[in-house]
Order: structure tokens, then C-alpha cells, then sequence
């Protein structure tokens, strides 16, 4: 049987117009030659992006990249060879070197096309830069090659093999000016996937005096914008330089005391009770109960000593709570502190600290000067100096100090305690009239020192203590202690102490105790004021204070 054709259904049908209602109208003239020409003008662009690709490619066909092993993006490191070249440091390249093939890693500082054939780049290693040279040459370095060095991010990290050559003149942009590197083969081994929040170059600009007008021809870096940025802010010569001295300090801490019988410990940083007092403390829940944050490693260090260590060192982190917003507090900084036994007086804990600050002081301006001087491109300041004659370390006693400040007109009733006003105006006064920026200050009125200072044989509102400073700032305070369990828990009474919240701590007095002193220093106080940073931050590498958590 034969199939059927499927049933059709008439199209519905188009209602009628209305009676007296006008037909629709199509395009008028004008409207269908102007759609014609737009239609005509696109089709003619399209024929000379076509016409033009076409000849691009021929043009690119034609031009054989004969360099085309010799650059370009590297695989993702995952370790997958070793080919044991060795790597050179732009510090160690020389005229000495000239004709000699080099490999190297570093970042693009600076990146600079000249016309389509030359490129100059300006790598840096840390503290160190080098200007590079890639220019086109056949069968060695392509058009394509130099085009696509020319487009390398600033802040890159390259590998870069070339020849060094004498600089026919000195190249003051590069610390290394003596020589350039003229590239044959450049790697990227690491882009950026982001925007730089400033360049380094703008990083590295030196500070411009307070006076000088806003409207400066260059970008300037603002502290907070930079501490926001911290990784990148640490990559400028300057902050290299920073923190190699920064180490240095710490290493010339470790070396003399090493020399002198030291041990160091590691104390903890959790504690049960307040070190120095409470109102400057963290306190941090602790399972059910609660704990503090170490205000100074002060109680471990003396029950170091009474465990017969005789000489102790710790470098560690100190935490106080205190709001302050200042050029030089931290809620977090890095302590350098030291304990002692005595033997007959505190003065020998005195003289040695001194010992100690006067190496660190030669050794920083014999082995550093490189990094001081990248330091003070940026942050220009007198030199820091101190007395290195057989007249000594300058020392004062809190009466003589207070003395000078008053023949200078400050009020003697302002002057029961110094404060940090006039600690530096106490420091100018002593560097025009003892030309030193560091001095000692010795015998401080007892009711400004914690409860475990020795108070003066013969007046006892005056006390063994001694605070150490450097341009008119504080960088070390420090005393002998009690060591006699009766005498201190009677002192840590009158501070509002109840001895039977430290009774761990007076325990280790009443087994038996040497006399001892010691004192603590600041790291990032040290290192600011050497340098003239005018800012504590900048001596961190990554600063805490009131407010700031991050990074």
C-alpha cells in the first residue's frame, strides 16, 4: 500500500489591514546609498587587513629567524636537568675579564629599545647592576630576538649569556660601569603576572630634603606604599644594602661575644607572667588559661646565670604592647641581650657592652663601606662617629647629663626623667661640644628602672644602671640585677609586683645566685640610627606596629 503524502496546513492567514490604515513603509533612498557605502567602505577594509596580513607573513617568511634557539621563555624549573655551568655574579666582573663568556641570572631593571636593531638592558643582581648590550647581528642575534628583549617586563628574571667588553667610558647607570655585557643568548626564566605597584628605579631615588617643593620631576615612593609593597620595595640596592648590614650587626654581636666566653641560649617566648610590667604585654589565650608574649628574654637570662652559665647571649624577637606611634617603636623588634656574672663591679658588664659596640662600629666601617655608601646615595647623612682615641667611650652620669641640658635652658623641674626630646637635644649637645654621636649614660634614678635593678650602695633612690645611645636615641639599656631573693622580692613590691607570681623566678635566686648584669639592644634601633634612617620601618624586614599586621 502506498503511503500517503503528509497533510499540508495552509499557512494562516495575514489578518487585513485595517480599513483607512496605511501600508508599512521600506527604506527610503538616501537610507539604502548610505547603507550601501558603509557596506562597500568595509568590504575595501577588510581587502587591506587581508592585502596586509598577506604581506606581513610573506615579509616574516622571508626573514628566517636564525636565532630562534638563542631566546625566548624557558620551561618551569621543576629540576628536570643539571648542566652544572657555572653562574658568575655581577660583582665579580671586571675589564680584567674582556672577551671572556659569561652566564648569569638576573632581573631586568631597565629596558631601553634603540631603533629595531639595539637594546640595551640594565641587569641587577642585589646590590649590583651591569649594563647589557644585545645587538642585531647575522646568523647571531635576529630582529625577532631583539624585539622580543625589547618587550621583557622590567622586573623580570633572565638567564643571559654574553660577551663582557670594556665600557669605551665609565656607564653611571650600572653600579659595574667599567664594563658592559654584549649579549648572545637571553632567557626569561620568570615574568610578571601582575602590575608593578612602582618601579625600582623610582624605589631607589634618594629622599628629597623637606624643604624641596612637591611639584619634583620624579615619582617619590611613600613609606606606607612601600611597606604595602614590601617585596618589591626590598629588591632596590638600597634596602639590599640595608639588610646585609642588618645581618652584619647580628654576626658582630654573635663573633665578639663568642670571643669572650659566651654561650648562647634560645629562650622561650610564651610566658606565664608579665617580664617588665603589665601594661605593655600581649596576652594570648593559652588551652584553658592565658599566656603573655615575652617583653625581653630578662628572667631566662638571669636564671641562666644562676644555673652557673656565667655568660650568656640570645637573639630574639621582643613584643611590646605599646600604642606608639613613633619613628622608632615597633611592637615587634629583633632583641640583641646579653647576662654576665660580676666578679667585683657592674662597670665590667658596662666596659664590656662597650667593648662590644666599638667592634661592631669598626668592624661595620672597615668591612661595609660598600653597602653604607649604596645606603647614603639614597639617605645622605654625616657620618656616625664616636671617640676611638685612648680617651674612651664618652660616659655621663644621669646628674652630668641632666647638668647640660640645663646650662642649654631646659627647666631642671622637666628633667626628673629625659625624655626623648631631649635625649636629642642632649645628643646635639654632645656631638658640638665632645664631636661623638655615641655616649654613655650611667647611674638613672631607681624609681625609673623594673624591680630587678641593683639599687646604689650609698643612695638608694639612684641605681647601678646605664642606658647606651647613638645620635641622641636610646639603643641599649641595661644594669646590674638583684640576685638576692630577699632584697628583690622586697623591690618587687614596691613596683606592685606580688612575688608569688613569679615564684618560679625568685626561686632560682634563693638556690644561690652570682652577681650579674647585662642589658638589651634594639637591632632596628641600631642599624636606623648608624645609617640616619629616620624611620625604624625601614630597618625591618617586615615591621610591626600598632598598625600593621601585614604583610
Amino acid at each position: 500500500m502506498a503511503d500517503s503524502a503528509p497533510v499540508q496546513n495552509p499557512p494562516p492567514e495575514q489578518p487585513a489591514p485595517a480599513e483607512g490604515a496605511e501600508a508599512p513603509k521600506g527604506p527610503s533612498k538616501n537610507e539604502l546609498k548610505k547603507r550601501a557605502k558603509e557596506e562597500e567602505k568595509a568590504r575595501k577594509a577588510a581587502e587591506k587587513a587581508a592585502r596586509q596580513a598577506e604581506l606581513e607573513a610573506q615579509k616574516a617568511a622571508a626573514e628566517v629567524d636564525y636565532a630562534k634557539d638563542f631566546y625566548g621563555k624557558l620551561p618551569l624549573n621543576q629540576s628536570q636537568t643539571r648542566e652544572r655551568r657555572e653562574r658568575v655574579q655581577i660583582a665579580s666582573l671586571n675589564p680584567n675579564m674582556d672577551g671572556q663568556t659569561v652566564l648569569l641570572r638576573a632581573r631586568v631593571q631597565t629596558s631601553r629599545a634603540q631603533g629595531s636593531k639595539m637594546v640595551f638592558l640594565n641587569l641587577r643582581q642585589r646590590t649590583d647592576s651591569v649594563q647589557a648590550l644585545l645587538t642585531v647581528a647575522p646568523e647571531k642575534v635576529s630582529k625577532q630576538m631583539a624585539k622580543w628583549a625589547a618587550s621583557l617586563q622590567i622586573e623580570s628574571i633572565v638567564l643571559a649569556e654574553g660577551v663582557v667588553k670594556k665600557a669605551p667610558e665609565f656607564i653611571k647607570s650600572a653600579t659595574v660601569g667599567d664594563v658592559e655585557l654584549h649579549l648572545t643568548k637571553l632567557y626569561l626564566i620568570s615574568g610578571l603576572d601582575t602590575v608593578l605597584p612602582f618601579t625600582v628605579d623610582d624605589a631607589n631615588r634618594p629622599e628629597p630634603p623637606e624643604t624641596e617643593a612637591e611639584d619634583v620631576q620624579f615619582k617619590r615612593v611613600l613609606l606606607d606604599t612601600r611597606l604595602n609593597n614590601r617585596v618589591v620595595d626590598l629588591r632596590t640596592q638600597t634596602n639590599q644594602a640595608v639588610f646585609k648590614l642588618q645581618h652584619a650587626i647580628g654576626h658582630l654581636f654573635r663573633e665578639f661575644l663568642d670571643s669572650k666566653g659566651f654561650t648562647e641560649i634560645h629562650s622561650p617566648k610564651l610566658q606565664g607572667a608579665a617580664t617588665e610590667s603589665g601594661a605593655s604585654v600581649f596576652q594570648v589565650s593559652y588551652f584553658k588559661g592565658k599566656a603573655f608574649l615575652a617583653q625581653s628574654p630578662q628572667l631566662a637570662k638571669q636564671m641562666a646565670i644562676a644555673a652557673d652559665f656565667e655568660r650568656v647571649y640570645e637573639i630574639g624577637p621582643v613584643f611590646r604592647a605599646e600604642d606608639s606611634n613613633t619613628h622608632r617603636h615597633m611592637t615587634e623588634f629583633i632583641g640583641l641581650d646579653l647576662e654576665m656574672a660580676i666578679e667585683e663591679h657592674y662597670h665590667e658588664v658596662m666596659e664590656l657592652l662597650d667593648g662590644l659596640f666599638l667592634h661592631m662600629f669598626r668592624s661595620l666601617k672597615e668591612k661595609y663601606s660598600k653597602e653604607i655608601e649604596t645606603v647614603r646615595k639614597q639617605f645622605p647623612a654625616e657620618e656616625f662617629k664616636w671617640r676611638d682615641g685612648p680617651e674612651g667611650t664618652l660616659k655621663l652620669s644621669f646628674k652630668e647629663a641632666v647638668d647640660l641640658l640645663v646650662e642649654d635652658g631646659v627647666p631642671r623641674e622637666d628633667l626628673d626623667d629625659i625624655d626623648t626630646v631631649n635625649e636629642k637635644r642632649l645628643g646635639r649637645i654632645v656631638r658640638a661640644k665632645y664631636d661623638t654621636d655615641y655616649f654613655i649614660i650611667d647611674k638613672f634614678p631607681l624609681a625609673l628602672r623594673p624591680f630587678y635593678t641593683m639599687p646604689d650602695p650609698e643612695d638608694p633612690t639612684v641605681s647601678n644602671s646605664y642606658d647606651f645611645f647613638m645620635r641622641g636615641e636610646e639603643i641599649l639599656s641595661g644594669a646590674q640585677r638583684i640576685h638576692d631573693a630577699k632584697l628583690l622580692a622586697e623591690q618587687m613590691r614596691g613596683k606592685g609586683i606580688d612575688p608569688a607570681s613569679m615564684s618560679y623566678y625568685l626561686e632560682a635566686f634563693k638556690l644561690g645566685c652570682p652577681p650579674h648584669g647585662g642589658g638589651g639592644i634594639g637591632l632596628e634601633r641600631v642599624l636606623m640610627l648608624f645609617l640616619k634612617l629616620n624611620n625604624i620601618r625601614r630597618a625591618s624586614l617586615f615591621p610591626r606596629d600598632p598598625k600593621r599586621l601585614e604583610p
